[in-house]
Parts: C-alpha cells; structure tokens; sequence
C-alpha cells in the first residue's frame, strides 16, 4: 500500500467515525431523518383545535397514505387522511365546516382538519368505554374504529369478539383492522420518540 493510499482510508476511516459520532450524539437529528414527517404545522394546528394527540393523527396519516396529499385509493378514499366523500359529508354536517371542503378534499389542510376532527368524534364516542384505559389501549380502539368503522367496533365490542385493548388485538375479525392497529401504534411509538415534546408545547383542549 502507498502512502498516498494509506492517507486516503485514513480519511475515510475518520470520516466514518465521525457520521457514526454525529448519529449518536444527534438522536433527534437521527431520528427524523428515519421518520420524517410532512405537514406539522397543519397536523399540530388541527389537533390543539379538536383535543387531540398530534402524535396519533401523524401516525394514522403515515399508515394511511404515507403523506401522499393527492392520493385516491381504489375504493375512492382521498388524501393524506384517506377520507371516503360519504364520511366527510357526514363529518362536514356535524361539524359545521364549509360546504366547499367537500370539492378540497385533497387540500392538505382540509383534509387534516376532518380527519382530525373524525379522531376526536370517535373518542367521544368511545369515551364510556376506554375512560381509565392505559393510553396505548384507548388509540389501538380509536384507530380500529378509523379503519373498520365505528359500527363494527362497537359490534365486536357489545359481543365480546374483541375487548378493544392492543393486547387482545388478535381477536379482532379483520385482518388488515389488525394490521391497521399494529401499524398505526408503532408509527404512534416512533413519532413520540422523535416529535411529542416539540409537538405537545402546547395545551390540548378537552375532548
């Protein structure tokens, strides 16, 4: 090996170091790098407006379009928080929203504000039930309603299919509600790593 060889996997060698020495000392840095999360703002407006987790709402839109504004599934569900036309009419009456969020679904503000305000009605529905559940619980439940439909939850509930805790996961009837909750509580573990502090500098209203 020459010199000049040796001084070149040196620097290489040191400059390896020192990118391994900046991932550990900046594990915030680190951490939102591996998890990157678009439109904070808007999320973190829209859940001090309606009491809920900024964390949460962020955890459902990676699972639900992994921040895709313009994205329309197969089964016609819009945007980043993957609302069907049908739900957000619904939601657009009970809330008083403009009639015109209807035709700006795929607006990123618009449709982080009915998503959000859909998380807090389905808590306020849930509320009887998961008052005093352990906080990991009480979303794995909300996020089953998200995905399968407050309906069927409360089926499986009144039924003793499943008990609506993530332990018991396993027991709810559809797979991809299954996949859902898990995907959802992990990307919610993550984002409360890496986000909840800087999120969460602000009061949450009361549900």
């Amino acid at each position: 090996m020459t010199p000049a060889m040796f001084r070149k996997k040196r620097v290489f060698a040191l400059l390896a170091v020192g990118f391994v020495l900046i991932l550990f000392y900046r594990s915030d840095w680190t951490g939102k790098w591996l998890y990157p999360v678009k439109y904070e703002e808007e999320i973190c407006k829209s859940a001090m407006e309606h009491g809920v987790d900024p964390v949460f709402v962020a955890a459902v839109i990676r699972v639900e379009s992994n921040f895709r504004p313009t994205l329309i599934s197969h089964k016609n569900a819009h945007g980043l928080m993957q609302i069907m036309p049908e739900t957000a009419g619904w939601i657009i009456e009970q809330a008083g929203f403009s009639a015109d969020f209807r035709q700006r679904l795929l607006e990123e503000d618009v449709n982080i504000k009915l998503g959000t305000w859909y998380i807090a009605s389905l808590h306020r529905q849930f509320a009887g039930v998961t008052e005093g559940w352990p906080e990991k619980d009480r979303l794995a439940l909300i996020a089953a309603a998200y995905n399968a439909g407050p309906g069927n939850v409360a089926n499986w509930l009144a039924s003793g299919v499943w008990d609506g805790t993530l332990d018991h996961a396993s027991k709810v009837p559809f797979g991809e509600t299954r996949h859902y909750i898990q995907r959802v509580l992990y990307y919610y573990e993550k984002y409360e790593d890496i986000y909840a502090k800087e999120w969460r500098s602000e009061p949450q209203k009361e549900r």
